[in-house]
């Protein structure tokens, strides 16, 4: 009997470019998706605009200026960091005109904490996504903090930056046009893509949902996936990301309170997950993360442990090795 080749690690092996949609949503508000890979907004208001998540490299967000560009001159003046995640801010550095760096307190503590691991981390397990990244002049800092919530006018437009609280990560941020109700809602929301766990917060992150629900958008941008502008592809959305939180994490405090390891959990989480939701983009990348998180948090770890390249490559192997 052959023994079965071992996965590739993480996302190394996907080479394939995806197909960009910029889509306008309401008059000047604008959405960028790239078939599962990650998004960013546009707001366009008054005198200036705003963009929602950097891109990955600063080469990649030039790309976004160009299509900014063949729909407005004014000035990009803000850029809001969803989180800190390096897929979403170190593009920053290719929006030149920009003046204010906007991120939650708690993302920039992020920053200071773990950003410099979390940067080598994420180009290690998906290099297709970190294009041109010898463009990265390295972290990407906000200049603009603020704690629950703040409001930015562009003009007359009015964006609310909220706080909604922890979820997949502890600073996550969505960008909220009340008049609009269009809701950019950061990987706290995936469609088709499967929520990425590592820096999570399982049981707190259901409750978080459960606040965007409240706002009543009628379009919802989600971190990944297609822009969401029917009830019931919105209703999707937050249900099946609520779903997988809570799938995910009941197998695994399952296996927690059986006294099972990790290895064994994993198995059965896979076992268990991959019918419903195995087709879903960046499932094999993301669920031995989400397993290892789950269980920390489960055997009673509040602050997630920081992921370095090394701890990466340690875990997959142990687990899928």
């Amino acid at each position: 009997m052959t023994t079965p080749a071992a996965k590739t690690f993480a996302s190394q092996g996907d080479l394939v470019e995806k197909k960009e949609t910029f889509a306008e949503l309401a008059d000047g508000v604008f959405a960028l998706t790239a078939e599962g890979d990650p998004n960013s907004g546009v707001v366009i208001g008054d005198d200036s605009v705003l963009v929602i998540d950097a891109r990955a490299t600063p080469v990649m967000a030039e790309e976004l200026v160009t299509r900014i560009r063949a729909v407005t001159d004014k000035p990009i003046r803000h850029v809001l960091l969803t989180h800190y995640h390096a897929v979403r801010v170190l593009g920053t550095a290719g929006f030149e005109e920009r003046v204010n760096v906007i991120a939650s307190d708690a993302t920039r503590d992020m920053i200071v904490e773990r950003g410099a691991q979390d940067m080598a981390s994420e180009i290690q397990r998906f290099p297709r996504l970190f294009r041109a990244r010898d463009s990265i002049s390295g972290l990407t800092w906000p200049t603009v903090t603020f704690r629950g919530e703040m409001t930015l006018w562009l003009g007359s437009r009015e964006v609310r930056l909220i706080h909604a609280g922890r979820g997949h990560t502890c600073g996550d941020t969505v960008a909220w046009l009340p008049k609009e109700k269009i809701l950019f809602a950061g990987d706290l929301v995936e469609y088709g893509a499967t929520p990425y766990c590592g820096d999570a917060h399982f049981r707190d992150w259901p409750q978080t949902l459960d606040r965007l629900e409240a706002l009543g958008p009628r379009t919802l941008v989600p971190g990944r996936g297609e822009a969401l502008v029917t009830p019931d592809q919105i209703a999707a959305g937050l249900g099946q990301t609520r779903a997988f939180l809570r799938d995910t994490f009941a197998i695994v405090e399952e296996g927690v309170k059986a006294g099972q390891d990790l290895k064994a959990i994993y198995a059965e989480a896979q076992r268990r997950l991959r019918p419903t939701y195995g087709h879903w983009v960046i499932f094999e990348h993301c669920l031995p993360f989400d397993v290892s998180r789950a269980y920390d948090e489960a055997r009673g770890l509040d602050h997630p442990r920081i992921w370095t390249a090394a701890r990466d490559v340690e875990m997959w192997q142990a687990l899928e090795g």
